[in-house]
Order: C-alpha cells, then sequence, then structure tokens
C-alpha cells in the first residue's frame, strides 16, 4: 500500500458519488483540509483516519487499500503494522487481516458501520480487546468475535510482540 494509492483510491469513490470536499467531511467526520491533503499525496492518513473515511463511504477499508504481497506487512504513521489476507468479498461481505502489535502498543478504532462485527483470532502473544465497553484478555488459541459498530480497541499489554487474524464482516452492506 502507497500513499498515491490511497489518494487515487479515495478520489475515485468521492468522484463516483459526486461528493465534494465538504460533503465528503461531514459524511466521514475527517477534515476538509486533511481529505485535500491526502488527496493531493501530502499527507499519509494513519489507520484510525483509512477507518473513519471507509466507515463515512460505507464501504470496507480495502476499499482504499491495495492489498499488498502475501508476506508484506503495511505500515501506517501511528507505528501499527497489519496486511490484507482477504480482500473484501462483495458475496459474503467479509475481509480479513492479520495485525501486528508491538509490546504496550494500542489502537483504539471508532465505529464501523451499523451490523459489522469482528472476529479475532490470537495467533501469539496476549492481547486485550476492547468491545462493549470492556477490556477482553485473550491469549495465544483464543477468538472473541463483538460488535464494531461502537468504538472498540486492541492493545498488547506485554513486553513481547502479539499477532492476531481480524475478520469484519459487514452484513449490512449494500454491494452493486
Amino acid at each position: 500500500m502507497t500513499q498515491p494509492e490511497i489518494a487515487k483510491n479515495l478520489k475515485a469513490h468521492r468522484t463516483n458519488l459526486s461528493w465534494s470536499l465538504t460533503k465528503t467531511a461531514a459524511e466521514t467526520g475527517v477534515s476538509k483540509a486533511m481529505l485535500g491533503q491526502i488527496e493531493r499525496g501530502e499527507s499519509s492518513p494513519t489507520i484510525a483516519t483509512l477507518w473513519k473515511i471507509a466507515t463515512g463511504f460505507h464501504l470496507p477499508l480495502t476499499a482504499f487499500i491495495q492489498a499488498p504481497s502475501p508476506n508484506e506487512f503495511m505500515h501506517f504513521k501511528n507505528g501499527i503494522r497489519f496486511k490484507t489476507l482477504f480482500a473484501f468479498d462483495p458475496i459474503l461481505k467479509t475481509e480479513m487481516f492479520a495485525h501486528y502489535l508491538e509490546p504496550h502498543q494500542s489502537q483504539l478504532s471508532a465505529a464501523h458501520d451499523n451490523g459489522v462485527t469482528e472476529d479475532i483470532v490470537v495467533l501469539t502473544g496476549e492481547v486485550e480487546i476492547l468491545a462493549a465497553g470492556k477490556w477482553v484478555y485473550l491469549q495465544t488459541g483464543d477468538a472473541l468475535r463483538f460488535p464494531a459498530d461502537q468504538p472498540h480497541g486492541y492493545r498488547n499489554p506485554t513486553s513481547l510482540p502479539a499477532i492476531f487474524h481480524n475478520i469484519m464482516h459487514y452484513p449490512l452492506l449494500k454491494t452493486p
């Protein structure tokens, strides 16, 4: 994933809907100035900003990022790393990621679209998932499904890295 790909995809989705930057800012909660900077390639968005944009467009995250090669983790400004395992499938209405959390790293996420759920499966290490307002502790082999249409988060409370799979379900997403 590169900044030019994100910029191109954002511009394409905005143009497809005939949205101005003002309308896009209102729908996504991302400032007009920031959206313009992203489209011009002057700013690299955080994963949280990308999620806000995807949610505002009612699209999956992978609509804005190009899936890298299978062995490549994407690196975001705030240090979050993940890779796309399966891009959005319009029939199943799912997409799947592998997340890598450094020791003591955390990521908070705003609510996704209504009805979106996430499945987490811990591959290595320990993580805590903020779901329904409470932190839930998980370790290697544990799994959790939670509603992602409310604020949620992920954190690694240990001094060792953690890797987990995240399957996103978009049951109410309208697909062509």
